[in-house]
């Protein structure tokens, strides 16, 4: 399991993936070249307002044949590690399974609860054809290392909303590799409230017609956190549509950086790609770094796009709630609470919004 993953050990620093945090800073131990034991996290499914999960949506351990069709080489582009690392360490694969025309009312929980020093877990993500759902993957628990990779795809015609919250309070490497099947429609959240050190490598394909995707993150950060996100979107079919939008909020001597990667192939006619990069700083020692970047090859495109923007807290929007009787502290709470929920109210519907709301207010005293 190791020998794939040393082929891939020694990373090219000067890719954007790993400017900003080298592997040997993600891996475990810090020595890039071991292949340390892990544990495994508990793993279990459930229903938000707590009815039991519907027929025709399982999570199990994974067959073979079931890797070799949902899974991706993980070799992603510049010797890319971490992804091939969690393969390597991780001691199962389940896999999450939606069948397919299932629909789902009320937003599915995979909870992922982690323990130990080190752990990791590898998930498939099976999402059949013409499933309308709503799912929440959380992560918590206490491991000092986490490590999650995600593979699979979502069903052709398929509505999905997929968010994954983070709320491990320690290190986390999250890498996701996931391609939306012809005339699918997703959107892709992540919320990070908590981890003190956190390397997010998400990565989607479009590889076919007609398939809609929409990126967003709510990321809080504080105290001496440490959180690096690149998001990559490659668009390869016809007519295919992607929006990514990340929201940082950055206090005390914390550093995140975001970077975008949105591509164009040769073919991909009538392609529709855009990115947005919005830092709030709320300290003069926090520090937030962006780098949107497109690479088009195809000409014949409706449109391609990119931004960032960086500042402080308003000062006159902070005035205008003093003279509503706010505090300085609960203005602050509530334009924090605004700039994060932008992202967060683009994610699902209101249940799965409210969820979220409640899961990251109790982290805003933090900054």
């Amino acid at each position: 399991m190791s020998s794939p993953y040393l082929e891939h050990a020694n990373t090219d620093k000067a890719a954007h993936i790993w400017r900003y945090t080298p592997w040997k800073r993600a891996h475990p131990t810090g020595t890039i070249n071991e292949v340390p034991q892990s544990e495994s996290p508990e793993i279990s499914i459930s229903l938000v307002d707590g009815t039991s999960v519907p027929d025709g949506i399982t999570i199990e351990p994974a067959t073979e044949s079931d890797i070799e069709r949902l899974g991706h080489e993980l070799d992603f582009d510049h010797g890319t590690a971490a992804p091939k690392f969690i393969a390597a360490v991780a001691k199962k694969t389940m896999i999450l399974k939606i069948e397919n025309k299932i629909k789902v009312e009320t937003p599915l929980i995979v909870t992922i609860t982690t323990s130990g020093d080190i752990c990791a877990s590898r998930l498939l993500i099976d999402i059949g054809s013409q499933v309308e759902a709503e799912i929440i993957t959380l992560i918590e628990g206490n491991a000092n290392w986490t490590g999650i990779l995600r593979e699979g795809q979502y069903g052709s015609n398929s509505i999905i909303n997929d968010v994954v919250t983070q709320i491990t309070g320690n290190r986390l490497v999250r890498c996701d590799a996931l391609s939306l099947c012809r005339d699918a429609q997703v959107k892709a959240g992540t919320v990070n409230a908590s981890s003190s050190q956190a390397k997010i490598d998400i990565r989607h394909w479009l590889n076919e017609p007609g398939s809609s995707l929409k990126v967003n993150g709510s990321i809080l950060s504080s105290n001496e956190n440490h959180l690096d996100s690149h998001i990559e979107i490659t668009h390869s079919g016809r007519q295919t549509h992607s929006r990514l939008e990340w929201h940082s909020a950055c206090g005390g001597k914390s550093n995140t950086t975001g970077t975008g990667m949105l591509r164009i192939d040769a073919g991909a006619k009538g392609a529709d790609a855009g990115q947005l990069f919005h830092n709030l700083l709320l300290s003069e020692k926090a520090k937030a770094n962006s780098i949107p970047e497109l690479e088009v090859l195809e000409s014949e495109v409706v449109g391609c796009g990119h931004g960032t923007a960086n500042g402080p807290i308003d000062e006159q929007q902070l005035f205008y709630l003093s003279t509503r009787g706010l505090d300085e502290e609960q203005a602050r709470a509530a334009l924090i609470a605004a700039f994060l929920n932008t992202p967060l109210s683009d994610m699902g519907s209101n249940l799965l919004h409210g969820w979220l709301v409640e899961r990251i207010e109790k982290h805003l005293n933090l900054i």
